[in-house]
This record gives C-alpha cells, structure tokens and sequence, in this order.
C-alpha cells in the first residue's frame, strides 16, 4: 500500500520525580540528603531511511508515544532517561505541525531527523536544595510532561526522471521496461493511482531512479482527478520525460494533450516548466507514431524520438538523452560544498 500523507499524534515522555531521601549508614550521623534526579522522557524523533518507500508503516499506528524517564533514587542515584521512539519515513518527506501549519523540517537525505515532540524534564531530588541553614531539606521536583504534537507527514517522491503525460499514455508500461518496477498496467485509462518508482541501471557504475506520476486531466492544478496528490509528486524531479500517446483512446489531438499537461505544470508551479524536458511519442510500432513525432517536433522545436516500450525500439536513444540532461545538471555543482549538518 502506497500512502503519502499521515496525520499522527506524538507524545513525548514524562520525566521522572526527584527522590526525597536521607543518607542512612551505621557510623554516619547526620549523612544529609542524598535523593537523585528523574531522568529525561524520551523524545520522539522523525527519520528519513533510504529503506522506506510510503507512509504505510506510520498510519498503522495513530499514536506514537515516548518512554517516561525512570524516577530518582537514593544515594545520589540518577534515574534512566526514556527511551526514544523513531518513526523511519521515506527521504523527502515534510514533517508539519497539524495544528499550526508550518515545517518543522524538510527530510531529503537518508539519515536527516527532526524531534517533534521532546521528552520531559526530569525533576531534581532533595540532594540539590541542601544549604548552610537547610541541612535537611524536603524539597524535590516532579518530572515536566513531555510535549504533545500533532503532525502531518507528507511524502513529495525525490527522483532523478519524472514520467509525465496524459492518462493511458504508456508511462507504466515503460517503467516496468526500463526497471524492475511492477506497476499495474491495463488497457484503460487511470490504471496508475499511486507513484511508482524504479532504479534504471545503465551500467555497473551509473543508475538514476524513475518515477512514473499518474496521468495528468484538464483542471489538474484545481486538484481534478486528484491532481493535487500527484502534481506534487513531480516537484522534486530533476529531469521530466513527456510521455505523448500518438492515437489516443478519447480521440483527443496528441498536440493538444502535450500542450494541457504543460499548461497543467504551470499553473500548478511555474518552475516545472523550466525543468529539463525530454519529449518522447509512445508506441512507435504503430503507423501514426512517427508523423505526430515529426510533427510534434516541429510544432515545439525541439527533438522529439518515438519509443516503443513493448518492441524496446529507441530506449537506448532516450536513456542516453537522459543522461546527458542528468551530467548537464551535475556540471555546475561539481566542486560545490556541502556543510549542511542534522
């Protein structure tokens, strides 16, 4: 099961009570106060983890809740802090508050955290309020509560290649081709309602991954078809493959669909049309195929290729195009610095 967006209740730990107690040993008069503190609550933390693909694992459970910290003891003995509770979402993920609206953290590496809910501090035992007039004193702290958050998880997929175009237009068929994804893929329209992504592996040394982004309607930027939960998804793609079917099933202008999903991504964010687009006419087996490809081309200016992900005719043109897209946009950050710590 895919999700992409969980809303969940976080509770940090309680901390643990100060001790009230007195030295007591034979040959020790008057041994004064010797309580120990409360430990800490545990916090709840959010971790991205390369090795998590949705939300599923998170909207199983609604409540995440810390371990209280253990109470103090006598003989100036600490209690033990809580343990921590970590929830492992998938890199790029935003973490919100629920109630409030704005990030807590943007999560785009494997390993990047954010606590959003801390762990209560642990209250002080007797030992600390001892003074030249109050050599005994009965005084201690109660452990703090720990904080309570709601938050929402929303996962934007990071991928070097977005697949995008219209319903039906072959964009699962050629992930399945091109990786070892498994999307469904029937005959209709809407069969993708869900991102899927897979890792191309070119060669021994060189791999990109490639995310197929459900069909795109008119009206998509308004959040028809769900447009909204699959625009989003195209956001954080480096390099954008245009997927154009050259004899629809609605009998619809492949020109003009081409034109719909690009007038899509700008309403939506007038950045995605800037993005690196590679243009490709999908099932070139078919005798209509090349004349929209040529015309296509024409029409846009650019280079168009026609592509069959059934005969496998003109893949290994359009990877290597991916590619040079992929190092034109490395050249620039080849000796750039990276000092961004979590």
């Amino acid at each position: 099961m895919f999700l992409d967006r969980v809303t969940i209740q976080c509770e940090g730990g309680a901390g643990g009570n100060g001790c009230l107690s007195f030295r007591r040993e034979a040959y020790v008069p008057r041994g004064g106060p010797d309580g120990g503190d409360g430990g800490r609550g545990g916090h709840v933390i959010v971790r991205a983890s390369k090795d998590v693909s949705s939300l599923a694992n998170v909207a199983s459970r609604k409540h995440w809740r810390a371990e209280r910290g253990r109470h103090g003891e006598g003989s100036n003995r600490h209690g033990r802090n809580g343990r921590d509770v970590e929830i492992l979402v998938p890199p790029g993920t935003i973490v919100r508050d629920a109630d409030r609206g704005f990030v807590l953290r943007d999560l785009q590496r494997d390993g990047e955290y954010v606590v959003v809910a801390r762990g209560g501090r642990g209250g002080r035992g007797n030992a600390h309020f001892a003074t030249a007039t109050n050599r005994a004193p009965r005084e201690f702290e109660y452990g703090e509560p720990g904080q309570a958050r709601r938050i929402t998880l929303e996962l934007k997929l990071i991928a070097d290649v977005g697949l995008i175009g219209k319903p039906n237009a072959g964009k699962s068929t050629l992930l399945s081709r091109m990786s070892r994804a498994a999307p469904a893929i029937a005959p209709y329209p809407f069969t993708t309602t869900y991102p899927n992504l897979g890792v191309v592996h070119v060669d021994r040394t060189r791999q990109f991954v490639m995310a197929d982004i459900p069909g795109l309607i008119e009206g998509a930027h308004r959040g028809a078809g769900l447009g909204h939960e699959f625009l989003r998804h195209v956001e954080r793609t480096r390099v954008l493959v245009h997927l154009v079917e050259p004899l629809p099933m609605d009998q619809s202008d492949p020109l003009e669909n081409y034109r719909a999903v690009r007038e899509e991504l700008k309403r939506y964010d007038p950045t995605l049309v800037e993005r690196p687009e590679i243009v490709a006419v999908t099932k070139a087996d078919l005798p209509d195929a090349e004349p929209v490809a040529e015309l296509l081309a024409e029409t846009i200016g650019r280079d168009v290729w026609a592509i069959s992900a059934v005969t496998g005719a003109g893949l290994d043109r359009l990877t290597r195009a991916i590619l040079e897209e992929l190092d034109r946009l490395q050249e620039p950050a080849a000796g750039a610095r990276n000092d961004r710590t979590v």
